[in-house]
């Protein structure tokens, strides 16, 4: 079992040791507190000058676009998806393969240690992110355009895919996805729900995302996504929205009630023009958990979670005309534990017993030289590579911004892109 020692890093404000041992934090304590003299196998790491947080959770993401990235510019979220679908037609377990593998990187990078995904080949996918060392919940989508052929092969190949994430590490987990009330049919979303009840299972959709969306499922159902998906029975503690961007009152009080997490994907949102008025301070105060979520690299263009972290605030802040709209302590547990409670995983926090998964920040720069607050220059002055190493699972996944294995992975994903071109 590995044991590692962070020697006098920042917790909190304070200095502190951080003893961890297998893949959770065992001990906290003062600095130089923690003896380590009747420990055999220990690495002690020097981390003066650094300051720790928690591994960033991203709540909603694509990770196999991210060879996708500019795939659809400057056109409309309609003509957006179609061309989406089109190049999705050519993809294969391949493919898969590299470009999640090039999304691991990148989140390493950034400072994401927990993704959740929703994308094809969810058990290629995790043999990605085994290789990588992060955590994950891999979901399995459904998306059969209304087609009862392709709706019979999807039920058959989640049921495939589920028995055989029982073979998966513990730090990777299988949920459902439903892509949407407009690209699924009702007797899938029914049957998907339905499996993941059954299964213990959580569930994903994409939800109110854009103005069209909601008043296409008027039309056709009399009443928007989130009454639709209600009316149905889907909706629970399990379930995680993304975008939920399109709500009104009567929406909020159902996804509170309903104990729904709701993910907000800023900068994914103001780029296709979907739209930029998320409820943060409605939801919130309903109770409701809210988390942040980057999307696919084919709308954000990246999987920087820090920036959509400072994106998410300013936008708040602008349209509401107030400068206290979502605060710096809220907005990190957006990125961290909110995320992580969405999950049912014990990360997203640096405390006794938690899972071990830490992001080592130095603050050797520009960005750290005034007397602000730290969680303010980090947020809205610094940028990710400030993020020195990152500890997943309670190992190291990037020492001093080197990660192992980088070039192959770049070299590999290079040869994939003819595929999709």
């Amino acid at each position: 079992m590995n044991k590692l020692l962070l020697r006098n890093i920042i917790v909190g404000g304070k200095p502190c040791d951080i003893f961890i041992e297998g893949a959770r934090i065992c001990r906290i304590t003062g600095a130089g507190a923690f003896r380590t003299d009747t420990i055999e196998g220990i690495e002690t790491v020097d981390c003066h000058g650094m300051t720790a947080l928690p591994g960033f959770v991203n709540s909603h993401t694509h990770a196999a676009m991210s060879l996708m990235r500019g795939s659809g510019e400057d056109i409309l979220f309609s003509d957006w998806i179609d061309r989406i679908w089109t190049k999705e037609r050519k993809i294969d377990e391949e493919y898969i393969y590299h470009a999640t593998k090039v999304a691991c990187l990148e989140m390493i990078k950034t400072g994401t240690t927990t993704f959740y995904d929703q994308y094809w080949y969810p058990s290629v996918s995790a043999r990605a992110v085994a290789e990588c060392g992060l955590r994950a919940v891999l979901s399995y989508v459904h998306l059969d355009h209304y087609d009862k052929a392709e709706s019979m092969r999807q039920r058959k190949e989640c049921e495939e895919v589920y028995e055989d994430s029982r073979k998966w590490p513990d730090n990777i987990g299988f949920a459902v996805a439903v892509h949407s009330v407009y690209s699924v049919s009702e007797e899938q979303i029914l049957w998907a729900s339905n499996f993941a009840v059954r299964h213990g299972l959580r569930l994903n959709v994409h939800l109110c995302e854009t103005k069209k969306e909601v008043d296409d499922c008027i039309a056709r159902h009399g009443v928007g996504p989130v009454k639709y998906l209600d009316r149905l029975g889907v909706l629970g503690p399990h379930v995680t929205a993304a975008h939920t961007l399109w709500i009104d009152d009567e929406d909020i009080a159902i996804l509170s009630e309903r104990k729904v997490s709701c993910v907000h994907n800023i900068n994914s949102n103001l780029k296709l023009s979907s739209g930029y008025r998320f409820q943060y301070n409605e939801l919130r105060g309903a109770g409701t958990n809210v988390c942040i979520g980057t999307d696919g690299c084919a709308s954000s263009n990246n999987l920087d979670i820090l920036e959509a972290m400072k994106t998410s605030a300013i936008v708040q802040k602008a349209w509401r005309g107030d400068p206290a709209a979502m605060p710096l302590d809220e907005l990190l547990a957006m990125a961290t534990v909110n995320g992580a409670s969405a999950l049912g995983l014990d990360c997203g926090k640096i405390e006794e017993g938690a899972l071990a998964d830490i992001l080592i920040v130095d603050t050797a720069s520009t960005f750290f030289l005034s007397d602000a607050p730290f969680l303010a220059n980090f947020v809205y002055s610094a940028h990710s590579d400030c993020i020195d190493s990152v500890i997943c699972n309670g190992r190291f996944v990037m020492r001093h911004r080197q990660v192992e294995g980088e070039r192959e992975i770049l070299d590999g994903a290079r040869k994939i892109l003819s595929k999709i071109r």
